[in-house]
């Protein structure tokens, strides 16, 4: 399977792309490796030379910067993070598809499932190169856009790669977002709180 397959249609014409990834004969462990990783390095790297050359500004004082070491262990943990999430994401997804009635075998679903987590969390890790200028209402506003459209994926997904009728697939997709949130809020929550105990990040002066 070639790496990042998919990963441009899917932003450009993501119907038909749905339909193309659902024919695919391939596993979870494909999907996921050849896309995740690479694509969790974006925001990573973007957020190590942001924090570290660029830095961001609190009113009208001097640029914040992090020192490299500091940057370097957060964007490690962020990347890890990264990884982690989509996969637990992908298994939500899959183990949810039996409570919504998905009919395929379990390798097929389970391939699915995971397919949808990795191309829906896609416009998030790419709008994730605006780290690299980390002005706060810069970076909302970007993954704000991109938030909106991976919920818009999942809404246009779930219905075509689970072959599931209009009524079941809403809901499914509803659940697969709430899921998600809860996922977003407790990696920021797991994050805080690691900075509590003495990880937190360290300034240049």
């Amino acid at each position: 399977m070639a790496i990042l397959n998919h990963t441009l249609g899917i932003l450009l014409h993501p119907d038909s792309e749905w339909k193309a990834i659902r024919k695919e004969q391939t596993t979870f462990q494909q999907v996921f490796i050849s896309h995740v990783p690479f694509l969790a390095l974006i925001p990573c790297v973007a957020a190590y030379f942001g924090v570290t050359q660029v830095g961001w500004t609190v009113g009208d004082g001097q640029p914040v910067l992090l020192s490299a070491a500091s940057a370097l262990s957060f964007c490690a943990l962020a990347y890890v993070a990264l990884l982690a999430g989509v996969f637990i994401f992908g298994e939500f997804i899959n183990w949810m598809s039996r409570t919504y009635g998905v009919k395929d075998d379990s390798d097929k679903r389970h391939y699915e499932g995971t397919a949808l987590a990795v191309y829906a969390s896609t416009p998030m890790m790419l709008a994730g190169v605006f780290n690299a200028y980390p002005e706060l209402w810069l970076v909302v506003t970007t993954l704000c856009l991109a938030g909106a459209y991976s919920v818009y994926l999942v809404y246009e997904g779930i219905p075509i790669l689970m072959n599931l009728d209009k009524e079941r697939a809403f809901m499914y997709s509803s659940s697969v977002i709430t899921v998600g949130l809860v996922l977003m809020v407790t990696t920021i929550i797991t994050t805080v709180l690691i900075w509590g105990m003495g990880m937190g990040p360290v300034f240049i002066d």
